[in-house]
């Protein structure tokens, strides 16, 4: 899908690109990126509004480093270079960039020196956010430095004549104080955008085009009632109705009740064509004395497939799978230099010999909090919209070791009770993720009179805006108490609660 108005993003491996991106659409202006490699030539015929060099962890002096095609510059496109981005600017055009003594890394305050469309109506003094070992040493011919701080000598420079801005600072990250201002000013007095990316013309355009591109065929759609698959399926019911087929494979994996609320939704409210395969006996007779948690992965990928694969033959030909990839999924394939995150396989990597002819991935340059936002304008109910991200393999990978129906039930009680009580205090959406884990471990405890040897539940809560790192979430104790409390009480076979207070790194958010 290409907007009219779209500014360029050339991702130099940096860990900021998306965090850019979505800045720039939080500014209601739609953006795209793509690989520093991407030629000249091709970002002339695209017509970008403006363009942002990312961040990057090379040195730019470095033979290896990655470099852009110098004719950039040359398209009379305005250009805003961010930290590598700034570096490679003025080592390309001439200036010249050297090593710092110190690194410079975290809130740095700067000063303005000069009038910049770029900085305009920024107070003199202000913080940004630094992150940089190599820094501007003396800017290319044709620029000036507008902002300075104590140790670095480049803050901002630019030479608004060609069009071409730069930082050493990171605007985007929110410790940058005037960062959102500073980007404004770039998309709209630079660039002279309109800001027509808004989530209502969204959708109308995405209806419109996939009801040219299914015309009166059939889509079929892995449900899976996660965020993604639920607003896809939504998105395309939106635009042909009853010619879209959702089986919803219910593994039992999922939390307390969410299959019947998935079911509901999409039946009773949307009137969906919803075919609901419950096949946890199924799962579980395939993970039966599986503790490994990569194969327990690979076996529930497998069989979601088969599952899938049977309940599709049964339709018969279908033209279009619908899914729910989104443009982190994307992205995250490889754009820059830097080693690829994880290759996309959507769905479980669903194989094309079950009969559709094409594909129809209505979120794929969405964000998710953007993705969120179409839901509730087409109507989802917010615990849907809303849901906690959840791993693909759902709580087989929450009970360490093997997995029985048995330890399930236990472990869907105790994680609806934390979660029910983190809701009630208020916290449901400032803390990014939160669930129950089932440890495995068993030890002593005193339930009245007697002695008792039983389950150990350990509860996890994150802060986190990219869910690349992630902080434990400082829950308040009173909260903590009552979920402790209500688990002990209310659910069989459990005897102590502990809380996870580690970070990511050196943990990740999942325990397997």
């Amino acid at each position: 899908m290409k907007q009219k108005e779209t500014v360029l993003i050339l991702d130099f491996g940096g860990q900021y690109s998306q965090l850019i991106a979505r800045r720039v659409r939080d500014l209601h202006v739609y953006c795209e990126i793509k690989s520093f490699r991407t030629p000249a030539e091709e970002i002339a015929a695209a017509r970008y509004k403006g363009i942002i060099f990312s961040g990057g962890p090379d040195n730019v002096y470095d033979e290896d480093a990655p470099k852009c095609d110098k004719e950039i510059f040359n398209l009379g496109i305005p250009v805003l270079g961010i930290c590598y981005g700034a570096q490679l600017m003025a080592f390309s055009l001439g200036g010249k960039t050297d090593r710092a003594e110190i690194r410079e890394y975290g809130k740095t305050e700067f000063q303005i020196l000069a009038n910049s469309a770029l900085l305009h109506g920024i107070e003199q003094q202000s913080v940004c956010w630094m992150s940089h070992t190599v820094y501007i040493k003396t800017p290319p011919a044709g620029f000036h430095i507008t902002a300075v701080s104590h140790t670095c000598p480049v803050v901002a420079m630019e030479n608004a004549e060609k069009k071409l801005y730069a930082t050493q600072f990171h605007p985007e990250v929110e410790h940058t104080v005037h960062g959102k201002e500073i980007l404004h000013n770039f998309l709209y007095d630079i660039c002279h955008c309109s800001g027509d990316w808004k989530m209502d013309s969204f959708i109308q355009t995405t209806v419109e085009q996939m009801r040219k591109t299914v015309g009166d065929r059939n889509v079929i759609c892995a449900l899976s009632g996660g965020v993604d698959s639920s607003v896809a399926a939504a998105l395309v019911h939106r635009a042909v109705g009853k010619q879209l087929i959702c089986i919803f494979v219910d593994h039992g994996l999922l939390r307390k009740d969410e299959g019947d609320e998935v079911e509901h939704v999409f039946r009773s409210q949307f009137d969906m064509n919803l075919i609901r395969v419950n096949a946890q006996d199924r799962f579980l007779k395939r993970l039966s004395g599986v503790s490994e948690p990569e194969k327990k992965r690979k076996i529930i990928g497998e069989e979601f497939i088969r599952v899938f694969e049977e309940e599709a033959k049964k339709i018969g030909h279908v033209d279009f799978l619908c899914q729910g990839t989104i443009y982190p999924d994307v992205v995250e394939s490889g754009t820059g230099n830097a080693a690829v995150i994880k290759s996309h396989h959507n769905v479980g990597g669903l194989p094309k010999d079950i009969g559709f002819t094409g594909l129809v991935e209505p979120l794929r340059y969405l964000f998710k909090d953007e993705v969120r936002k179409v839901g509730t304008e087409l109507g989802l109910p917010d615990n849907l919209v809303w849901r906690q991200p959840f791993p693909g393999p759902g709580l087989a990978i929450r009970v360490l070791g093997e997995v029985t129906a048995e330890k399930l039930d236990l472990l869907k009680d105790a994680d609806a009770i934390f979660r029910e009580e983190i809701v009630k205090a208020g916290l449901g959406r400032k803390i990014n993720q939160y669930f129950a884990v089932l440890t495995g471990i068993k030890s002593v405890g005193v339930m009245g009179d007697g002695r008792t040897y039983d389950n150990t539940v350990a509860l996890r809560g994150v802060t986190t805006t990219d869910f690349m790192t992630a902080d434990w979430a400082r829950i308040p104790y009173d909260v903590l108490e009552k979920a402790s409390s209500r688990i002990i009480n209310e659910v069989q076979n459990v005897n102590r609660i502990v809380y996870d207070i580690t970070s990511k790194p050196p943990a990740t958010i999942e325990w397997e």
